[in-house]
C-alpha cells in the first residue's frame, strides 16, 4: 500500500480528554474517531488491526469446536422477560420501542437469543455437545464511558455459548473454552492470566477473567509468579480428550490468581512472599458456566437417553476484539508510539523513501516494494514528499515491526537500513541480506503466531 493513497489522519497531539495511553495513541495514529460519548468510527489502520485480532479469535474458536453464526444487534424484550433479566439488567441496557410500540433493545449480550435459537432447532441429546459463537457489535450504556475503546458504549464482542446434556459435560465445554482462550491470547502476543471472577449479571457458579499485565491496567492483580512460566498448549492440543483439557485447566488454576474484587488476604498470605506478584492488569476475556439459569425458564430442553426431557446446561464465553486492540497498546508502547505484536501489526514493513522524486531512490524503493509484496509481506510504502524526520516519527507512531529505509547515501554504498521497531536496533545491509533477514522473521512469526 502506498502511503500517498492510504488514509491515516494522524494528530500531532492527542485531545485533552484522552486519559490513557491507548486512547491517546489510537487518536494520534488515526486509528479511530470519536462520534459521540463512547462511540467510535474505526478508520483503516485501526480496522486492519481489529480484523487481525478477530481472525485469530475466530480460528481458535473453530479449532476448539465452536460453530460460527451471526445474531442481530436488536433483540426483542420478550426474550429477556422470559429469562427474568429485562428488569434486572439496569440502565446499561439501551431500551427502545419500534414503530409498532414493541419493546426492543440493543443487545448487551446474547444468552437469551441464542437460547431461543437452540430451543427452536435442537431436540435430542444426540445433537450435543453444541457451541455456537458469533462476532457482533454490542451496546452497554456506560454511565461514564472513558478510556476510548477500552470502555466504550459500543464494542465488538466474540461471544460463544455452549449447550450440554449434564453438569459434567458442561464443565468439559467450559474447560475447552478456557484452553482456547490461553491459545488465543498467546497468538495475540501477550501472556493472559486466568483469574477467578464474579459472575455478575450473567449468572452462574463458575467464572474466570483473563487479564494481561500492564502498568496502566484498571484492575489490581494478585498472582503467583509461576504463571509467567507456564507453557500454553500448542496448536495440536486434542480438544476431544476431556482428561487432557481438564489437566491443563488444573495446571493453570492451582496457584493463586485474583483481582482486587475477589482477593482474599488470608489465602494470599499462604503464597511465599518471594513468589507474590502484585501488579496491574487489563481484562481481555471472560468466561462463565451458569448451568440451567437460562434453559430452565426459557424451556430449552432435549430428550435424554432415558426418554425424559431435561433443560440443558450452558456456559458463555466472551472476548472483545475492539477492547483487545487497546489492551495490546497498553501492554506494548514507548514514548514514540505503538509497538504491535507481529501477529496483529497493520503492516509488516514500513518502506521509507528518504528522497521521493529522485529517480534512483524511487526505482530502488519500487523494486524492494515489489520483492517484498511478492514474498507475502504487507508493506506500507511511504512515498510522500514529507521530511525524513516526519517519516520516521510516523513509522514509530503506528508501530510497524520493521522499517526499511532507502536513501541516496545508502545506495551509494550499496546498502539499505533496517530498523527493528521493538528493539530500536538499526543495521546497514545490502538488499539481499535485508530481505533474507525479513524472510527469517516472517518464518519465525508464522511458527510462533500462526497457530
Amino acid at each position: 500500500m502506498l502511503l500517498s493513497k492510504y488514509f491515516i489522519p494522524v494528530l500531532k497531539e492527542a485531545p485533552r480528554e484522552a486519559e490513557i495511553v491507548s486512547h491517546k495513541l489510537m487518536l494520534r495514529a488515526g486509528m479511530i474517531k470519536q462520534q459521540s460519548a463512547g462511540i467510535y468510527s474505526w478508520l483503516p489502520l485501526g480496522l486492519k488491526v481489529m480484523r487481525k485480532v478477530e481472525q485469530i479469535v475466530r480460528e481458535e474458536q473453530d479449532r476448539a469446536g465452536a460453530v460460527e453464526i451471526l445474531m442481530p444487534t436488536i433483540q426483542s424484550a420478550d426474550l429477556w422477560r422470559e429469562s427474568g433479566r429485562y428488569e434486572d439488567y439496569g440502565k446499561e441496557m439501551l431500551r427502545i420501542t419500534d414503530r409498532h410500540e414493541r419493546d426492543m433493545l440493543f443487545g448487551p449480550t446474547n444468552e437469551e437469543m441464542v437460547t431461543d435459537i437452540f430451543r427452536t432447532h435442537v431436540r435430542s441429546y444426540k445433537d450435543l455437545p453444541l457451541n455456537l459463537y458469533h462476532i457482533q457489535w454490542k451496546f452497554r450504556d456506560e454511565v461514564r464511558p472513558r478510556f476510548g475503546v477500552m470502555r466504550g458504549r459500543e464494542f465488538l464482542m466474540k461471544d460463544a455459548y455452549s449447550f450440554d446434556l449434564d453438569e459434567a459435560s458442561s464443565r468439559a465445554a467450559y474447560y475447552r473454552m478456557f484452553v482456547s482462550y490461553l491459545r488465543t491470547f498467546d497468538r495475540l502476543g501477550v501472556k493472559a492470566i486466568p483469574m477467578r471472577a464474579d459472575t455478575g449479571p450473567i449468572g452462574g457458579d463458575l467464572s474466570h477473567e483473563f487479564l494481561i499485565l500492564a502498568d496502566t491496567g484498571e484492575s489490581e492483580v494478585f498472582c503467583h509468579a509461576d504463571y509467567m512460566k507456564l507453557d500454553v498448549p500448542g496448536a495440536g492440543v486434542d480438544y476431544d480428550d476431556d482428561g487432557l483439557i481438564q489437566s491443563i485447566v488444573e495446571d493453570w488454576t492451582k496457584s493463586y490468581a485474583r483481582t482486587d474484587e475477589m482477593h482474599e488476604e488470608a489465602l494470599w498470605s499462604n503464597v511465599d512472599a518471594a513468589q507474590q506478584m502484585n501488579a496491574r492488569g487489563i481484562e481481555v476475556g471472560h468466561i462463565f458456566h451458569f448451568g440451567q439459569k437460562y434453559s430452565e425458564p426459557m424451556g430449552a430442553k432435549v430428550t435424554g437417553p432415558d426418554g425424559k426431557d431435561v433443560p440443558v446446561y450452558m456456559g458463555s464465553y466472551g472476548i472483545g476484539p475492539s477492547r483487545v486492540v487497546a489492551a495490546l497498546i497498553e501492554a506494548g508502547h514507548d514514548d514514540n508510539g505503538i509497538i504491535w505484536p507481529a501477529s496483529v501489526a497493520p503492516f509488516d514493513v514500513g518502506l521509507i523513501n528518504l528522497r521521493s522524486g529522485d529517480e534512483r531512490t524511487d526505482g530502488a524503493c519500487a523494486s524492494l516494494y515489489d520483492q517484498l509484496t511478492n514474498a507475502g509481506f504487507d508493506v506500507l510504502y511511504d512515498d510522500t514528499d514529507s521530511r525524513a524526520g516526519g517519516k520516521f516519527a510516523l513509522a514509530d507512531l503506528i508501530g510497524l515491526p520493521w522499517q526499511l529505509i532507502i536513501g541516496p547515501r545508502g545506495l551509494d554504498n550499496g546498502e539499505v537500513e533496517l530498523k527493528n521497531r521493538s528493539t530500536g536496533e538499526r543495521e546497514s545491509l545490502n538488499n539481499e541480506a535485508a530481505i533474507n533477514k525479513l524472510m527469517t522473521w516472517q518464518s519465525e512469526t508464522k511458527a510462533r503466531f500462526g497457530g
